[in-house]
């Protein structure tokens, strides 16, 4: 695979400021899957940075500023740890994406349309809008600190001119309304033009308040707080595709919702022993089905995953199917358990399979055969005999997320160096490309990249003990639709796009 250089831009958000264009492209070897993400080369369409610690104001009078100190760029140290992103997510169209950071912000990127004259730059995200979620907070009960990081976002189907979305903290569920005004209304009776009440001794004519234009403004408004209703850290939240309730999961409840109620929920799996000092193991991830609104599965720390019926009870402490592979004795190791913890679980479109995450593969689990996945994928199986050291630096406890393309023919997730994989279900055939800020010169070419484990090392090989593990891929979506793809590396967000789109 080899990325070919594009027209292409990048934005500098970082202090409110439009970069210049300059864009890296690429093409892998192909990759085919049904909606074309082989054929073509998947190019660097821009990368973004999330918005910083900066006043709103700052950034709109920055933003027509079309010029970037490049200098400036290369710098890594403006960037904190509230700047980290922490999420990302697709909107149901593949418009809008929006990510979420450890300051507790909420950027939502918006699609260019696409143009006769500007045809290139379709594909394209620029900032729609940025609010502040959450606010770090602090339990005097138990004294305990609250952070702000947002953990997930998810979107709801649009349903009219606004936008609904559900972020969350490790406590607090909010629903946000993102709508557009364009319009203001004018000729008030009561007020004068600037908005002070007029003496009513003064008013002799009735005037009809009519709506002028004005300049496009986004607003985010919280519509919905769901609160109290956990005493451990959120690890996930999944829309029901009834549209009406949703669920949230904490390390050992998972919870339901109706988006209309705030102040009450429905405990739907409760696996707290009655002695803590018999647990075992904890929910790491949950996800709703995506067309059955009864059915939902979850996974463990333990590497097992559970799928529940709401029909067959109101708990569902009862499985109705447990997935779980045996594991294999000759790799048996004081490890073992840690890194066969499952960091995610998503359902494929079709509601046929389900794809898990731990720590060294993703695994295709088919829903009617739950002794064994179908398909196991080796992320980074060169990492099997760096385990000792990572454990020391705690980077086996990272959680890698895991994404399908849009016809369930490819899946992606991330590894450490800023390097991604994706893996073709159909062929075989697996890639791994790097999301790098040194890369992203213009006119350069990325290739595909390979992990050298020991002897000679190729001209194009990276060995496995120069791999910067403070660089890691954790989080990245993939258009519901069409081959673009959104790849999280500490406060940058690449979007690559394949060429033929």
């Amino acid at each position: 695979m080899v990325l070919q250089p594009s027209e292409g831009h990048y934005r500098d958000w970082s202090h409110g400021r439009l970069g210049p264009w300059c864009s890296p492209t690429g093409s892998p070897a192909p990759l085919s899957c049904e909606t074309g993400c082989g054929e073509g080369s998947w190019i660097l369409v821009c990368r973004l940075l999330v918005p910083t610690q900066v006043s709103l104001l700052s950034m709109e009078e920055d933003i027509d500023t079309r010029k970037i100190n490049n200098s400036f760029l290369r710098d890594h140290s403006y960037a904190t740890e509230a700047d980290i992103i922490s999420t990302v997510e697709f909107n149901h169209t593949g418009e809008l994406l929006a990510t979420g950071d450890k300051g507790g912000r909420v950027v939502i990127f918006q699609r260019e349309q696409e143009s006769k004259n500007q045809v290139h730059r379709r594909g394209e995200y620029n900032v729609y809008s940025t609010f502040q979620s959450h606010e770090p907070e602090f339990d005097y009960l138990k004294s305990l600190e609250i952070e702000e990081k947002i953990n997930k976002i998810r979107w709801l189907p649009q349903q009219n001119a606004a936008y609904f979305l559900l972020s969350t903290n490790d406590k607090t569920v909010k629903l946000w309304k993102v709508s557009e005004r364009d319009k203001r209304p004018e000729g008030y009776n009561l007020k004068d033009e600037e908005g002070r009440l007029r003496d009513p001794a003064t008013i002799t004519t009735l005037r009809v308040p009519v709506l002028r234009p004005m300049d496009l403004m986004v607003e985010a408004t919280p519509r919905r707080v769901f609160a109290n209703a956990h005493t451990y850290h959120i690890n996930s939240i999944s829309v029901n595709s009834d549209y009406e309730t949703y669920m949230s999961a904490d390390d050992l409840r998972i919870n339901l919702w109706n988006f209309e109620i705030t102040n009450q929920s429905f405990n739907i799996v409760d696996i707290k022993p009655a002695n803590m000092e018999e647990l075992t193991e904890v929910i790491t991830a949950a996800e709703f089905h995506p067309h059955h609104c009864n059915t939902f599965v979850y996974s463990s720390s333990k590497g097992t995953i559970r799928l529940c019926d709401m029909r067959a009870s109101a708990l569902c402490d009862r499985h109705t199917k447990f997935f779980e592979e045996p594991e294999d004795p000759s790799n048996r190791s004081f490890f073992s358990e840690i890194i066969s913890s499952i960091s995610d679980v998503k359902f494929s479109h079709s509601g046929r399979y389900i794809m898990t995450r731990d720590y060294l593969t993703v695994k295709v689990w088919d829903l009617n055969m739950e002794n064994r996945p179908i398909e196991t994928y080796q992320v980074h199986d060169y990492l099997r005999s760096k385990l000792c050291s990572l454990y020391e630096n705690d980077c086996i406890f990272d959680k890698f997320e895991c994404v399908w393309n849009g016809s369930d023919s490819v899946i992606m997730t991330g590894s450490y160096n800023n390097f991604f994989r994706m893996f073709d279900r159909n062929t075989k055939r697996d890639v791994t490309l790097e999301a790098s800020r040194e890369n992203s010169k213009p006119r350069a070419i990325l290739k595909p990249r390979k992990v050298c484990v020991g002897g000679k090392r190729r001209k194009d090989e990276i060995s496995v003990d120069s791999l910067d593990f403070s660089k890691k891929i954790l989080h990245t979506a993939w258009h519901p639709s069409e081959n673009i793809i959104a790849v999280a590396a500490t406060n940058n967000l690449y979007i690559f796009q394949d060429k033929v789109n």
